[in-house]
């Protein structure tokens, strides 16, 4: 990896540390604008630097709320932040972007919490999918579109893969 790119990923990651303490409303206090950095690395950069901000993303916003589900829950979490975030930037970087807004808002508003059932039951689920499924639009729709911004506006970022 060239001494650039880390210097890119390490910018991103230090913007999931600040969006962890960007709350949004939760039963666990862990839904915030921390993945919003991940789901655009992703789609500037492919999917490994992505899945790299996306994992340290919920790992500092789990963090900045005290590990609520205990420690190896939470990285159970970042490594799914991890994949859904590839997801999203291997859809997003094929040209299909609405589809990769839905598929990762659905993966991880739905499916992460749906993962976490045989932990914490199906209580767990019905409490968190609203403010999750909310949580990941916002934050996966503003990477979409802070990623095409960025790709319109390619002259002198330094941002394309």
């Amino acid at each position: 990896m060239s001494t650039k790119k880390l210097v890119r990923l390490a910018f991103f990651i230090a913007l999931c540390g600040v969006g962890g303490f960007i709350k949004i409303p939760s039963p666990t206090g862990t839904v915030a604008l921390d993945s919003l950095p991940g789901f655009v690395a992703a789609a500037l950069f492919g999917g490994w630097g992505g899945a790299v901000v996306g994992l340290l993303g919920h790992l500092f916003t789990a963090a900045t709320a005290g590990f609520p589900f205990g420690l190896p829950v939470h990285f159970y979490v970042g490594l799914q932040m991890a994949v859904y975030v590839s997801v999203f930037g291997f859809i997003y970087r094929k040209g299909y972007k609405l589809v990769a807004v839905l598929v990762a808002t659905l993966l991880n508003g739905v499916v992460a919490p749906l993962l976490l059932v045989p932990i914490y039951g199906a209580g767990f689920f019905a409490t968190v999918l609203p403010s999750l499924l909310v949580g990941s639009a916002v934050n996966i729709v503003l990477a979409a579109l802070v990623a095409q911004s960025a790709m319109i506006k390619k002259v002198g970022t330094g941002l394309e893969a």
